[in-house]
């Protein structure tokens, strides 16, 4: 049972691998035109981070 289970799992992790790569793939190429953008959302969000922190308190 033990080794039953064992493969259910390996398989269940294998095909979560492939659906986790196409998803990769497609997010990828939607990310892709934002990439010289990234810095400047890192820094929106940090900011929006500090405000609701300042909200909060």
């Amino acid at each position: 049972m033990k080794g039953g289970g064992a493969a259910g799992v390996a398989t269940l992790g294998a095909a979560g691998v492939k659906v986790a790569q196409n998803v990769l793939t497609d997010t990828q190429a939607a990310i892709l035109p934002l990439v010289p953008y990234l810095d400047t959302l890192r820094w929106v969000f940090i900011a929006v981070a500090l405000i609701g922190i300042a909200v909060a308190i």
